[in-house]
């Protein structure tokens, strides 16, 4: 018997069929839908008004989907028209043999949800007329869709999930440390799954990922953190690829980072800061309750002990300048961590715990030894100074909000000191700053410093230096050694 082919003028993901099977079988009238695995059509489905039509003319559809027994249902986007699947269809001219149902439902749900393919019939004879004339049976087609992949994991918040699965693994061997996974669950919950939430990993194009950055960058974000999320929608595309939803990643978006080196204080503006803090903490004046952009503030997040200025701030601020440590390094602080040594040279080795993979000890100039003395001195008149005990502010067991208010106290110093929150690039002066600070004197004052050695020391990289921390070094701050003469041996 010779019929007319079946044609498809809507599609839509297995996915989606496979949440709400009549929202997209309502919107198809007098057509078929093609349900899309993998961008491919896989099978078929129709209404069961034109079903009842094609069996009424002998014709008979070879597959049709059904949603699960007890699957959650979620909002579906519906059907949609796609062109390539409409050229696929008129390419579909060969016979269709009948099936021999009577026109009843036997999938158990009646006439009201589409047939289910591969359904088998029991007590009937009708598997033989499902292969006629095309050898193509619907148990080969929900086979092909069981068997192409995990279906459920064609969605971004899948592959998130596995995403930051594998990462908590890669914290538990080492590799990586625990705020990295914080920051990254971060990223996919500001922007990434907002984003991508109704787009299959499969169906992502280079023109979706240029409305991705579209968005952030609307959002004010910078170039760096762009590229950051790059890396992120770059991680879920690989995975994506190892589930075989795609054979390439994308072309992405290329993002010229732009380095932004942190403020640095001058030297007189870190004496201006040093002797404020000192004048501070003997007068025991109470903090003003000001907020620079907004005036007065409300309410205080700072508690009432921590109004005043202990010495503390003070002894921070020089210890920065002469250790090179980061404020990270300065909260997790123990006495455990520092040993004095006294030799031909005095200086501090410490050992801290491992930060940006670095775990090598590092060692301070000079006066760095007399501020820990003067700190341990006072922890132990307060009754601290054991080696698990903090350094800085060891009273306070919550160390992020030590570190907070030492940037709080930092910024109240400069304040009454007169030193501008911002440099003359309009970068913000913050506690990191000090570290900057530390390497930039070295580079001016040190005499014959070696790069390599001060970035070992610092726990960072020579590239590091020169892109971020040297960035502003120019000629005239070492005009003396530029112009300087060796001197002839006679």
């Amino acid at each position: 018997m010779t019929v007319r082919p079946l044609l498809a003028s809507l599609c839509a993901s297995l996915d989606d069929f496979l949440a709400q099977p009549l929202n997209t079988v309502a919107v198809s009238g007098a057509s078929a839908v093609a349900i899309l695995d993998a961008n491919q059509p896989v099978f078929y489905v129709v209404s069961p008004a034109f079903w009842q039509q094609m069996t009424d003319l002998g014709q008979a559809v070879p597959v049709q989907g059904l949603r699960k027994r007890g699957q959650p249902r979620r909002p579906a986007p519906g059907a949609r028209s796609d062109p390539a699947i409409d050229a696929h269809d008129e390419d579909l001219d060969e016979d269709w043999g009948g099936e021999e149902d009577g026109g009843e439902d036997n999938s158990g749900h009646g006439g009201d949800e589409p047939r289910r393919a591969g359904h088998a019939r029991q007590g009937t004879a009708t598997t033989a007329s499902k292969t006629r004339k095309t050898g193509y049976r619907s148990a080969d087609v929900a086979g092909s869709v069981l068997t192409q992949g995990t279906m459920r994991f064609n969605r971004f918040d899948a592959l998130a999930d596995q995403l930051l699965d594998l990462e908590s693994q890669r914290v538990k061997r080492g590799e990586l440390s625990a705020a990295s996974v914080g920051i990254l669950k971060n990223r996919l919950d500001a922007h990434v799954l907002p984003y991508f939430k109704y787009i299959p990993p499969s169906q992502v194009t280079p023109m979706m990922m240029d409305a991705f950055v579209q968005r952030l960058t609307d959002s004010h974000l910078s170039s760096t953190t762009v590229s950051q999320y790059l890396v992120v929608v770059r991680k879920l595309l690989k995975l994506a690829i190892r589930h075989g939803f795609l054979r390439e990643i994308p072309e992405l978006p290329s993002i010229k980072v732009a380095n932004r080196p942190r403020s640095m204080l001058s030297l007189s503006e870190y004496a201006a800061v040093v002797r404020t803090a000192h004048r501070l903490s003997r007068k025991g004046d109470k903090a003003p309750e000001v907020k620079a952009s907004t005036g007065y503030r409300e309410r205080f997040w700072v508690q009432p002990r921590h109004l005043t200025l202990p010495p503390d701030m003070a002894w921070a601020i020089r210890f920065m300048v002469n250790s090179f440590v980061r404020p990270g390094d300065l909260r997790q602080l123990k006495h455990k961590h520092v040993q004095v040594v006294r030799g031909s040279s005095v200086y501090l080795r410490m050992t801290l715990p491992q930060t940006k993979k670095h775990d090598a000890p590092m060692v301070t100039l000079r006066p760095a030894v007399q501020v820990y003395e003067s700190a341990l001195a006072q922890a132990r008149l307060d009754g601290f100074g054991q080696p698990d005990d903090y350094v800085f502010l060891p009273a306070e067991n919550d160390r992020n909000y030590a570190l907070a208010v030492l940037g709080f106290w930092f910024k109240w110093v400069m304040r009454e000191a007169g030193v501008p929150s911002e440099d003359v690039m309009g970068r913000l002066r913050t506690l990191y700053c000090l570290r900057h600070t530390s390497i930039m004197f070295r580079l001016l004052y040190g005499q014959g410093i070696d790069m390599l050695t001060l970035a070992r020391n610092a726990r960072t990289s020579v590239q590091m230096i020169e892109r971020f921390y040297a960035s502003a070094l120019d000629g005239e701050m070492n005009v003396a050694m530029l112009q300087s003469r060796r001197t002839t041996k006679t």
